[in-house]
């Protein structure tokens, strides 16, 4: 039977004591970790969100009742302990902050007992995360769970002093808000009061921190919640917490300072890393030609080689037809792996398949001299020649190839890249390589939709110098964009925005909005800005993102208290669930029978 803990208060958790604290009478309370029955000795180690502490129980000393008890604690029940603290009589526990000492008890309560979890709450825990998510309080307990929490929290404590310290001022903006298009999926939330109107739910606060600078805030920032209706991967969750901010007056390398004095104290403080500024800026062009992506990993070389201009009018059709067609040929050179089995080679085929690539080509430059290729049989000697040259090729090395569109040639060849440094282990898992991406293209050609897309937003200004391609190649416009990457993975990312009228309207018009959709979608902005608007420009980091590379784990799922499974689904309520017919009905909203009906 669960007992009171009226009369007694806790003084310390488990692991603010230490042998400072030997002879003192302290109270503790927390859960059973683990308990170990010897007979005439009991040892319990108890655990609170601070760490472990032993205590121990001996017949004929313990008081009998305090004994008893002891003898049926099992693991998770919750338990209040009185006594003294101790050297430990045993070996010290140099892996433990309590290690030297222990607590004996003269009380002990039972506050609740616990069914047997169904598993352990440890350190690594190899358990299912279908298990671990539906049962998500027990989860919670593990202390490398609780870790990386207390890390999100002093991280959000440290951003947010810094950016008032920077004269930016924290601001809510709505949760119900309108529908817009040119992004993810919105999750709609039907209106009561309006039948037949919905409220999205915010992908970002994009707009709301626009108007913000209108209204003469000049620099804002808010820890926001936000909402995508998309298909989810280790760093992707339906809701998810954005660090964003915006500035008025200000231009990129505005931006990109404060930016990089924030995670220079926030990497200092939480890691005791100390970043070298200012971090290496990198266009995107420039990223995609050597590293396939705009992302890039740059903790280890293997860079793509561009060899289009050898092989443009060789035998080899695959080859030059690709960049007949306006495609290219690029490759990787695999250092001292020119002895991988074929098999190997036919599984790393399959990778790039699956980023549309048709098929890779290789030479394998043997130890003895010798090679063995897919391909050169169609090449004449100099053309072989000058392409192993060009590729930096050596004995033992193995050059690796994919042809077609760049599109998919910098897809296919950037994640081979990641995933053999990744397999061969050149990718030094201590580092943190940050990078700026910059320059990227305003707009991207969608085939789906047969038009030009905005690579970022409609509302990321064209770099100066650019605009005036604006119709005659709009592909070949840069914006003033900007992405922030750590290891291989975006953290962030920002723009300057347009505040100009007529940049504003030709770029919807480029993106194929009628001025009537423009006001219809966006209307409320528009019309703000003809109210004087301050240059602006802002940024947005992904914190799931940044706490899950701070702290080394392998998913955000690891960094949020409650987080959902791959399908949007949260094992722990069963949400998202049916529900009440009348409730339907006063939102005036009728379901279309499931397939299953």
């Amino acid at each position: 039977m669960a007992e009171s803990m009226i009369g007694m208060k806790r003084t310390h958790r488990c692991a603010e004591l230490c042998a400072d604290n030997i002879g003192e009478n302290v109270t503790v309370m927390g859960w059973v970790a683990r308990s170990r029955n010897k007979g005439s000795l009991i040892f319990v180690d108890l655990r609170d969100r601070s760490g472990l502490l032993q205590i121990v129980f001996e017949e004929g000393k313990s008081r009998p009742e305090a004994f008893e008890k002891a003898g049926r604690l099992h693991s998770e029940f919750v338990i209040a302990v009185s006594g003294t603290v101790q050297k430990r009589a045993g070996a010290v526990n140099k892996n433990l902050a309590t290690g030297e000492i222990e607590i004996i008890p003269d009380e002990l309560r039972i506050l609740s007992e616990s069914l047997t979890p169904p598993f352990q709450v440890e350190v690594g825990s190899k358990t299912k995360d279908e298990i671990r998510l539906k049962y998500r309080y027990l989860d919670l307990r593990r202390p490398d769970i609780q870790k990386n929490l207390f890390l999100r929290s002093r991280a959000c404590q440290i951003i947010r002093n810094f950016l008032i310290d920077e004269g930016f001022i924290e601001v809510e903006t709505p949760m119900l808000t309108k529908s817009t298009p040119e992004g993810a999926r919105d999750y709609l939330v039907p209106s009561r009061v309006h039948p037949g109107s919905f409220y999205a739910l915010p992908q970002s606060p994009q707009l709301f921190k626009q108007l913000l600078m209108v209204s003469g805030f000049d620099r804002y920032f808010q820890i926001a919640r936000c909402f995508r209706d998309e298909d989810l991967r280790a760093d992707r969750q339906p809701e998810f917490t954005q660090v964003d901010m915006e500035l008025s007056f200000v231009d990129i390398d505005d931006v990109i300072d404060v930016n990089e004095r924030l995670l220079h104290k926030l990497f200092k403080e939480l890691l005791g890393h100390e970043i070298q500024l200012p971090i290496q800026r990198m266009t995107w062009q420039e990223a995609m030609d050597r590293y396939g992506s705009d992302k890039p990993d740059t903790r280890f070389g293997m860079e793509l080689t561009d060899v289009s201009s050898l092989v443009k009018d060789c035998g080899f059709g695959v080859f030059s037809g690709a960049v007949a067609d306006g495609g290219s040929v690029r490759g990787l050179n695999v250092k001292g792996q020119g002895g991988m089995a074929r098999k190997k080679i036919d599984a790393l085929t399959d990778f790039v398949k699956d980023y549309g690539a048709k098929g890779l080509a290789y030479i394998a430059l043997k130890e003895d001299g010798s090679m063995k290729s897919s391909f050169t049989k169609f090449l004449s000697e100099e053309e072989t020649s000058a392409l192993v040259k060009a590729m930096g090729g050596e004995k033992g090395d193995l050059l690796l190839f994919v042809s077609g569109k760049n599109k998919v040639v910098y897809a296919s060849l950037g994640a081979l890249r990641v995933e053999l440094g990744n397999k061969l282990g050149l990718i030094d898992k201590s580092r943190f390589n940050f990078l700026w991406v910059t320059e990227f293209p305003l707009l991207e050609w969608s085939d789906e939709e047969n038009r030009f897309t905005a690579m970022h937003h409609p509302f990321t200004m064209p770099m100066d110098e650019d605009w005036k391609y604006i119709d005659s190649d709009p592909g070949r416009v840069r914006a003033k964009a900007y992405d922030i990457v750590l290891n291989g993975t975006e953290l962030g990312g920002g723009s300057v925005r347009i505040h100009q009228d007529d940049i504003q309207e030709k770029m919807f018009e480029v993106l194929g909005f009628t001025p009537e959709r423009a006001q219809e979608q966006f209307g409320f902005l528009l019309n703000a800005f003809k109210y004087g608007v301050p240059p602006h420009a802002g940024l947005a980091y992904g914190l799931d993102r940044m706490i899950m590379l701070m702290t080394g784990a392998d998913t955000i799922r690891d960094v949020i208290a409650f987080p959902k499974v791959k399908d949007a689904t949260c094992l722990l309520t069963d949400a998202p669930a049916p529900v009440d017919t009348a409730q339907l009905e006063e939102l005036g909203l009728d379901l279309a029978p499931s397939k299953e009906q």
